[in-house]
């Protein structure tokens, strides 16, 4: 019985991980607005009740592929900045391959596009907040503590920085492919001198 039960349960998380994929593809490709659950259902060769089994509605379905998406984002970042034997090189690392990640043209469209508009402004700065705000003030406390910047209040540089990255993300996400690499060099650039004084 308890393998009957494995199977089924193998078969719902297959089901609920090829939603997340067909949607994924979906909202980079043709925006929020322009998936249906149904298409995502067709992608995938199931019903509409299928999805319906797994996400309630479509906001439910974004914010799950947001999970996805930033899940893998911080893994990345986090991965970047753990070799660096200080704690500026760790930040500078880590700012590198958050915006690697934004030049993804997946990422970029469905995190700086569409979950703005889709979930509003206020849903989605929480979102974001969840994931990367805490990375941040993570980071930020490491620097101050070495001494690699300069004592400034933790919060309001937390929150500052997590605006700047923000700025970043949307630029890049808008910048078309032949631009990216310019844009993603300045951001860096920008951001190096701002957090860290142009220590490189």
């Amino acid at each position: 019985m308890s393998s009957v039960k494995s199977r089924r349960e193998q078969y719902s998380q297959a089901t609920k991980t090829a939603i997340l994929e067909a949607a994924t593809r979906r909202f980079a490709e043709y925006g929020f607005a322009g998936t249906t659950l149904e298409d995502v259902a067709a992608d995938i060769q199931a019903s509409r009740g299928a999805v319906y089994h797994h996400f309630a509605n479509k906001i439910a379905l974004l914010e799950s592929v947001l999970d996805v998406l930033e899940t893998e984002m911080i893994r990345k970042v986090s991965e970047a900045g753990s070799g660096a034997t200080q704690p500026w090189q760790a930040g500078l690392l880590a700012v590198e391959a958050f915006l690697d990640c934004c030049c993804d043209p997946v990422y970029g469209r469905v995190v700086w596009q569409e979950a703005p508009i889709a979930l509003g402004w206020q849903r989605w700065k929480e979102h974001e907040g969840k994931y990367s705000y805490g990375l941040i003030e993570q980071l930020i406390t490491a620097a101050l503590d070495s001494g690699d910047i300069p004592p400034l209040p933790l919060e309001p540089m937390t929150h500052i920085t997590f605006h700047i990255l923000g700025a970043a993300g949307m630029a890049l996400a808008e910048a078309g492919e032949a631009d990216k690499p310019r844009v993603r060099a300045e951001y860096l650039q920008t951001i190096a001198y701002m957090l860290v004084g142009g220590r490189r």
